[in-house]
């Protein structure tokens, strides 16, 4: 740690790191004209980098090179469960793997604090209409889920610098906003902004308050858990700045909807965002992480917002302590991280956004950025005429209305207007449809609380919906079982059946089998088409329901006014429903390693929880890059949800057969998510979504849609595992080919170790998107990308050439891919090696994250092979 800028902080017993001093000793007053991301990270350099190497990684920030590769210490590592678990198991196979050199496998820990919160595990099989639903629930996940729990119980006290936060008590980004981040650290001694990764695309949720939080895979946050950089070129920082105010009965919902469609089309993939401006001070910090959130749906990496009293006001709301809220205050306006002070930051970019152009929205039918306005339903083709007849579901059934996902209940102002409408339903006497399976599963327990304050939870549940759970369900595609007559019918009528939900994610598969396609709403929209019971309904104009006295009831009748909302929020959420949650929940003490053997005791029987086999037969050789056959060729927008889904476990799946073989019951298959600890259920997922294209798979000309495979040379078209079954068998090395925007969608991990574990040495595509990037390259799988105008579709793949790739892999290097067809011609195309940093290289070379550590720490050790 450098010592040479620690001064005392004004007003503050404590020192800081004096970035200030340390760019204008570079570039006379640079300071001032940066970007609030282009500080923290300057500020991290300034009391972590290298001496030697400090001058030259501040020179990228002062003068916005992205030449050189500088060093980034996150301070934290948050992880859920799944990320989180697989993580830790990976962990605990290196521990054998050194073990088995002669290591001392004890020694392998999280170096960086490490947060382990169990919030993905749990499926919404009872509905909030149904009495008991979160402790069914909850009895449910602890049975489904006693290996993986076992195992993660485990990790509390055989690993060091690990809290774990158990099931049943809210989303990490919920608990990460509300409590975990302390904005700015206090640690010996020193005071320093919180920066972390964590294993979730949605991490970027707590930039709200100006903390730089980003979503890796969990690969990424192993190898940040174990101490080592994460090495980065400066980003593209973009301004955003917003103009205007939401006009009345605009939800932070809306605004976000439109803010993603409007960022996608502004191409800010990969991009920091820092919103600003008049526009900004009109958003409570709810609001603003509502918009964070959503950061990985219009493809930017963050979307921060700076410190200042909307961020005070909200620490203060949420519990935190008077000597804490005040070390960020003055820390900020000491450091120029203060809203007022970067009144001069310049952007190589600026996009600009007027809040007062926001309608209510919707997004849909497939994808989050796809938006759409509520007054524009007929004209999209979403309403229409329909018959409906008595005792059978309408064209278009909501089978699923769900108020989930930390996106909208982190945000007061959202859950209340829900609750608010809900009462003036019941007082109306509507009711929801008997075919909408209803469920509220906030983010925090501080929703209940302040619900129950406002007197709202009752008029909530007499709609259906009731608190199922405390967790990441629906919008997670755990939404649990169809009641077996609405199943039945919706399979019988070929219904065109859809959920709508206050979550972030709507990919096709995604939040149900039956559910055909999905519609992201604020709550109280999803209260309202609870209410309606069809997506064919034009909820702007439609009657939702008669009064008491004959008259027609419509959204506009229902909607609370924003002063009603502002009024209740004022009066019902106190800081003591944060503190009497949370105080308890962080009273974390843990005995490390007594009585614990550091190697864990693997369950053999388990299709939860298995020792990883990285360092074993082919994984452990080096690729060979050449006589690859392609497994799959893609189209764009390939999200992670195709290439390993989380949803549930279908009976006739590769992965169901193979879990009623292990004598694993039907009901509790779970969800591929909750098996990734398990590689032989988990590598059954690849590209097992049901919605997915291979272009290699055609009848009549046509792309067929299905989880489909042709094995080559053969011809023979089977199921994507029998192939990939068949070419492990051949030892057969592979290739994917595909679009733009390969593997956006969540930071899942299992989307390359699938991929990887099947053979596939290299993924060429058009572009990829960041965090499946650096996971293909924590797995050794090479991401190539093709030059601009050259496509699969330029090239005219048919899935019968073989390919080789030839050059040295190195940053922005441009390699050949040699292409052998079936003709006997040969074609040798340009790609540029997605290799972006020197520390890219080395873990590629080593063949992974895993490996490299694992070389490392022998090296360390002085054990040789």
């Amino acid at each position: 740690m450098n010592t040479d800028y620690r001064k005392p902080l004004p007003g503050a017993r404590i020192d800081f790191y004096d970035t200030r001093e340390a760019i204008d000793a570079i570039e006379p007053d640079a300071y001032d004209k940066l970007p609030y991301t282009s500080r923290v990270l300057a500020e991290n350099l300034v009391r972590k980098c290298d001496p030697a190497a400090l001058t030259a990684s501040l020179k990228q920030i002062i003068y916005r090179k992205r030449d050189l590769d500088f060093p980034w210490y996150p301070s934290r590592v948050v992880c859920h469960d799944i990320l989180g678990q697989t993580a830790f198991v990976d962990l605990a196979g290196l521990r054998d793997a050194i073990a088995e050199k002669g290591g001392d496998p004890s020694k392998v820990n999280p170096v960086v604090p490490t947060q382990l919160i169990v919030d993905h595990s749990l499926a919404v099989e009872h509905a909030g209409f149904e009495k008991d639903a979160f402790e069914k629930n909850r009895a449910i996940e602890d049975r489904r889920n006693d290996d993986r729990f076992h195992f993660i119980n485990w990790t509390k006290t055989a690993f060091k610098n690990v809290d774990v936060i158990g099931p049943g008590n809210g989303i990490m980004h919920q608990i990460n906003l509300e409590r975990m981040s302390p904005v700015i650290h206090s640690r010996d001694g020193v005071a320093f902004p919180d920066t972390l990764v964590g294993t979730d695309s949605h991490t970027p949720h707590v930039d709200a308050l100006g903390v730089i939080a980003v979503g890796v895979g969990g690969l990424e946050a192993e190898s940040v858990m174990l101490g080592r950089a994460s090495y980065l070129r400066l980003p593209d920082i973009v301004g955003v700045e917003l103009l205007g105010k939401p006009q009345p009965n605009i939800t932070a919902t809306d605004i976000v909807l439109a803010l993603t469609e409007f960022l996608r089309k502004q191409r800010v993939v990969s991009a920091y965002l820092e919103f600003y401006g008049e526009g900004a001070s009109h958003l409570t910090l709810g609001d603003r992480a509502t918009i964070s959130n959503m950061t990985p749906e219009y493809g930017a990496t963050a979307a921060m917002f700076y410190i200042d009293q909307q961020t005070i006001d909200y620490l203060k709301l949420t519990g935190r302590e008077d000597k804490q809220v005040a070390l960020v205050e003055t820390y900020a306006k000491h450091t120029g991280l203060w809203a007022d002070n970067l009144a001069t930051a310049e952007y190589e970019r600026v996009l600009q956004f007027d809040l007062s152009s926001v309608t209510r929205n919707m997004a849909g039918p497939s994808n989050p950025h796809a938006r759409l306005a509520t007054s524009e339903l007929g004209s999209r083709g979403i309403t229409g005429a329909t018959t409906h007849e008595d005792g059978k579901m309408p064209d278009g059934a909501v089978i699923i209305a769900a108020i989930t996902s930390c996106t909208n209940t982190s945000n007061p102002r959202n859950v209340i207007a829900a609750g608010l409408l809900a009462r003036n339903a019941n007082a109306k006497g509507l009711t929801r449809k008997p075919w909408v399976k209803t469920s509220l599963a906030p983010g925090s327990k501080a929703v209940k609380l302040y619900l129950e304050e406002a007197k709202l939870l009752p008029e909530l549940e007499a709609l259906g919906f009731g608190v199922v759970a405390f967790a990441c369900t629906t919008c997670n595609g755990m939404s649990g079982a169809l009641d077996p007559v609405i199943q039945q019918e919706i399979i019988d009528r070929d219904l065109y059946a859809t959920a709508v939900l206050s979550g972030n994610r709507n990919f096709d598969g995604r939040i149900h089998p039956y559910a055909k396609q999905a519609f992201l709403a604020s709550p109280a929209l999803v209260v309202a088409y609870a209410i309606a019971g069809t997506i064919r309904f034009d909820i702007e104009k439609d009657v939702l329901g008669m009064d008491q006295q004959g008259n027609p009831v419509t959204l506009k009748d229902l909607w609370p006014t924003d002063e009603e909302i502002d009024a209740i929020v004022a009066e019902s959420v106190k800081p003591e429903h944060f503190r009497k949650v949370y105080e308890p929940m962080f009273d974390l003490t843990v005995d490390y390693g007594k009585g614990l053997n550091p190697l864990y005791n693997w369950r053999e029987s388990s299709t939860y929880i298995r020792r990883p086999p990285y360092w074993e037969g082919a994984l452990a050789a080096p690729a060979t890059l050449t006589g690859m056959r392609p497994l799959a060729i893609l189209g764009d927008n390939i999200t992670t949800d195709h290439l390993s889904p989380s949803n549930a476990i279908m009976a006739d799946s590769a992965a169901g057969e193979y879990l009623t073989k292990m004598g694993v019951p039907e009901e509790d298959f779970n969800s591929y998510a909750t098996h990734r600890g398990d590689h032989l259920t988990a590598q059954r997922a690849t590209l097992a979504n049901p919605k997915v294209f291979n272009e290699m798979v055609k009848e009549n000309g046509k792309v067929v849609q299905g989880s489909l495979a042709r094995i080559e040379p053969e011809g023979t078209v089977v199921r994507m595992w029998e192939a990939i079954e068949h070419y492990m068998q051949r030892k057969q090395s592979l290739i994917i080919v595909a679009g733009a925007d390969y593997g956006q969608g969540s930071s899942r991990d299992w989307a390359a170790k699938g991929v990887r574990l099947a053979g596939v040495e290299v993924i060429v595509a058009e572009g990829f998107e960041r965090i499946h990037r650096t996971n293909l390259i924590g797995m050794g799988v090479l991401p190539l990308e093709f030059e601009p105008g050259t496509t699969r579709n330029t090239l005219e793949l048919d899935g019968s050439e073989t390919f080789d790739v030839t050059g040295q892999p190195s940053p922005g290097a441009v390699l050949t891919l040699i292409i052998h067809r079936r003709s006997g011609d040969t074609s040798q195309v340009p790609v540029k090696c997605r290799l972006d940093t020197g520390e890219e290289v080395a873990i590629y070379e080593a063949g992974g994250v895993l490996q490299r550590f694992a070389q490392d720490f022998l090296q360390a050790e002085e054990i040789t092979e």
